[in-house]
């Protein structure tokens, strides 16, 4: 059971309507008026310290952990550097939105207008982006649903795990401004380089400097809100939170309270500077249990009050908003930010990783019912029983927790993308499903490709069956395909096509942000930013993955091209000219034909037939990809990521062959088409792992959906774990489920008050079920809910 504290600020969260904040835009407007001329680090950095300087700072009733981005509990900002466009088309309509409405007054609106759109218009990142993006991509990739990096050009990047281990544990941010102070000194402004090196740890100075200002009026306020406190507890807590905000993050923390708060301060910093996707914890077990141990064993706090804490921390994660636009909340629905926690694995000694902390981690998800953190497991050969047992009760509460990782797939994936051995060990999950770790700078989710769509154009001479606008590469009538290999090679055709699009679109975007936001606070904790003298955006972390670019509909297209293979050219029972009319007549008059098309083998069930398609179009897709170097001469990766593309994606593509209707979803990760699978859940699962995916850096994800009848006993817990472990012996990365009956989800359609905190795992991240429109609630109920292992 949760604390009365708890309850109160869990029920808040459930409650609360997201609003927007105009606070940050607007002293960060005011700032950059105030350094015209200046280095854009510097301007960036001062406009932070700034921010830190002004924001209110609110600390809501009964909180433990502080620090707030606005005036309000469930709060999102406004970045009009980045992009402000979209905000000025959309607010009007902000709480009318089918997916991610927000609250937003008519004196908010008619403010930012006036006061703060006006500055940025032309010097945002989604201006520059839109002006320097070539015709023929822009075709392609800006809100077509075909090519999408709308994330990477109105947000920033994102994608980062600062590093609490090596540096904001071990110097706060006075070590980490000494350290700064002590470059400089070594510099010579004879040189260029080190004159870029001078503006870069300024910038970095000025965003420390900034942080530990914003601590501190928390503590003056908290130590304001004692003096007036009649409750001699809650007094008690909030000379506490004055103290410890008057240590930290400027020293390194000395108890699991202090460290817990800085970590919080991190990610408030973070979001200010760029409220960014996926600003992740890392592996909060590791770097938090020696405090834990510390404290446990000094009794300077209990368990309890530990469990409280990360309680607290848990809803702190989930009351911040990403703030997005209409189309990119369709690729990321449900308010959802992937600050993504990770517990369990291995040591970086190869030892196993798991205590207290990792447990109580998985139990704070139970309880509190929150959809952040995004919380990940690794789970290795050896891991205690004990743990998976947790791991398999808490997928059986229905939440769509935990994400379930193969640890030595990730370490293999970061062995194969160039990274120490010692380093592997110590990956972490960032965002959905990508292996990670503290020391990268990477743009994990950098493009959306419409695998589907390129089919669509093979078959309809380069043309959308939707728009009837020509997008794809010219192409001959598919009528006159004479074999399989003919659709296979044409298919193809368009399918690089499209890649290729994906990375200029992504090539323009690397070099906006590397111009015009570089990140210091966020390079400020990573270590060999500092080492270096180098920004992120100039890759200065230790390790730069090439930008990852996702596939989407791996199931819909090769199940497509088997019912083309088997139907066409070996079983003759149509031809190209009455399937392509079929297409046409969105199924409509060819139910016999449908029939049949449905009837094909389709991936998910085990069949070589279909699966061999996937596997190959997985090859070449990764062989594509990776031959391109983005800005930083690193290659391009691939995922199977899955996010909520892959119902925009679905709606602008017609009619599929493998009988799909026209603007249904396509499908997500290496999971199978919603309702494909009609074998066992074993058999998904020896499909998926056939897919090689060591190589796919950028994560690959399996969601399955189990009747609830099979994990609501022990024995079906343990069996699901013994499932897991065998499916990763095969090689595989990722698997989560979802639990929840399809009655239950129905009567949280019909009566959505009454299932506010129904958790569901959407793909790569779960949300409240009651916060998805109702096209993304009836494609995680279409999923197959098996009933047998």
């Amino acid at each position: 059971m949760v604390t009365e504290r708890i309850e109160k600020a869990r029920k808040n969260y459930i409650n609360a309507k997201p609003a927007i904040s105009y606070e940050r835009a607007r002293i960060w407007t005011e700032s950059h008026k105030k350094t015209e001329g200046e280095a854009i680090p510097i301007r960036r950095a001062k406009a932070f310290k700034d921010t830190c300087e002004q924001i209110d700072v609110n600390i809501f009733e009964g909180e433990l952990i502080v620090g707030a981005i606005g005036e309000f509990r469930k709060c999102g900002i406004l970045t009009p550097e980045f992009s402000w466009t979209w905000v000025d088309r959309e607010m009007d309509n902000f709480d009318k939105r089918v997916q991610d409405p927000y609250v937003m007054t008519d004196e908010q609106r008619a403010f930012v207008r006036k006061n703060i759109f006006p500055y940025w218009k032309g010097k945002s990142l989604e201006e520059s982006f839109l002006a320097q993006l070539p015709k023929e991509t822009a075709k392609v990739a800006v809100d077509t649903g075909i090519v999408d990096n709308d994330s990477k050009w109105r947000q920033a990047v994102g994608e980062i795990t600062p590093d609490y281990q090596d540096v904001l544990f071990k110097k706060g941010f006075g070590g980490i401004i000494k350290e700064a102070k002590e470059h400089i000194s070594k510099l010579s402004l004879t040189s260029v380089e080190d004159i870029k090196k001078k503006d870069f740890y300024n910038s970095i100075i000025i965003t420390s400097e900034g942080i530990i200002t914003l601590a501190n009026r928390y503590s003056e306020k908290a130590k304001e809100m004692a003096e007036a406190e009649s409750d001699s507890i809650r007094k008690a807590e909030l000379l506490k939170i004055s103290e410890i905000c008057s240590k930290i993050p400027e020293n390194p923390p000395a108890t699991f309270y202090e460290a817990i708060q800085f970590v919080w301060f991190t990610q408030v910093g973070g979001i200010l500077a760029e409220n960014p996707l996926a600003l992740n914890i890392g592996r909060f077990d590791q770097f938090m249990y020696p405090y834990y141990k510390s404290d446990m064993e000094k009794g300077i706090m209990t368990k309890d009050e530990i469990e409280e804490l990360i309680e607290a921390f848990w809803i702190k994660l989930s009351e911040w908003v990403w703030t997005i636009s209409a189309n990119t909340a369709e690729f990321f629905a449900g308010y959802n930010q992937f600050q993504n926690l990770t517990v369990g694995g291995k040591t970086r000694e190869g030892k196993d990783a798991t205590n207290d902390l990792s447990y109580m981690c998985l139990r704070a998800t139970e309880r509190v019912k929150t959809h952040q953190p995004g919380l990940s497991v690794r789970i290795h050969q050896d891991c205690p029983s004990s743990f998976l047992d947790e791991v398999t009760h808490l997928v059986s509460k229905g939440t769509g927790f935990p994400a379930i990782h193969n640890d030595n797939a990730g370490y293999q994936m970061l062995i194969n993308a160039g990274y120490e051995p010692e380093d592997a060990r110590d990956w972490n999950n960032c965002g959905c499903v990508v292996p990670h770790f503290r020391k990268t700078g990477e743009w994990t989710s950098a493009v959306n490709v419409n695998f589907t769509a390129a089919l669509e154009y093979a078959l309809n001479k380069g043309v959308s069956r939707i728009t009837g606008e020509k997008i794809g590469l010219d192409e001959k009538d598919p009528s006159t395909f004479k074999s399989y290999e003919e659709v296979e090679e044409a298919f193809y055709k368009q399918f690089d096509n499209l890649i290729g699009h994906s990375i200029t679109a992504t090539l323009v975007a690397q070099r906006i942000h590397k111009e015009i936001v570089p990140r210091p606070f966020l390079s400020a904790c990573i270590e060999d930013c500092m080492t270096k003298g180098k920004d992120l955006v100039d890759a200065g972390a230790k390790y730069n993955l090439g930008p990852v670019i996702t596939g989407i509909g791996l199931a819909v297209t090769s199940n497509s091209l088997a019912v083309i293979k088997k139907l066409v050219f070996e079983d003759k029972v149509t031809n190209m000219e009455t399937l392509v009319k079929a297409l046409d007549a969105n199924w409509e008059g060819y139910e016999e034909l449908r029939g049949l098309a449905l009837s094909v083998p389709k991936y998910g069930n085990d069949i070589d037939y279909v699966d061999d398609i996937a596997i190959k179009m997985a090859n070449h897709y990764y062989k594509e990809g990776h031959k391109y170097k983005d800005i930083n001469d690193n290659n391009f990766n691939t995922a199977f990521m899955g996010i909520s593309n892959y119902l925009p994606t679905g709606k602008v593509v017609g009619a599929t062959p493998c009988g799909r209707k026209a603007k249904e979803p396509l499908s997500e990760g290496v999971s199978p088409f919603a309702g494909s699978d009609t074998s066992t859940p074993l058999a998904a699962m020896r499909s998926a792992a056939k897919v090689n995916q060591d190589v796919h850096s950028g994560g690959t994800l399996l969601n399955l959906r189990l009747n609830e009848d099979l994990v609501n006993t022990k024995r079906g817990q343990s069996n699901l774990g013994a499932m897991i472990q065998s499916f990763f012996s095969l090689g595989a990365f990722h698997v989560q489920f979802n639990t929840i009956s399809t009655e239950t989800l129905l009567k949280a359609q019909e009566h959505p008050e009454d299932y506010k905190d129904l958790l569901v795992r959407v793909a790569g991240y779960s949300t409240q079920f009651v916060n998805l429109s109702k096209s993304m609630q009836d494609a995680i109920i279409a999923r197959t809910a098996h009933e047998t292992y």
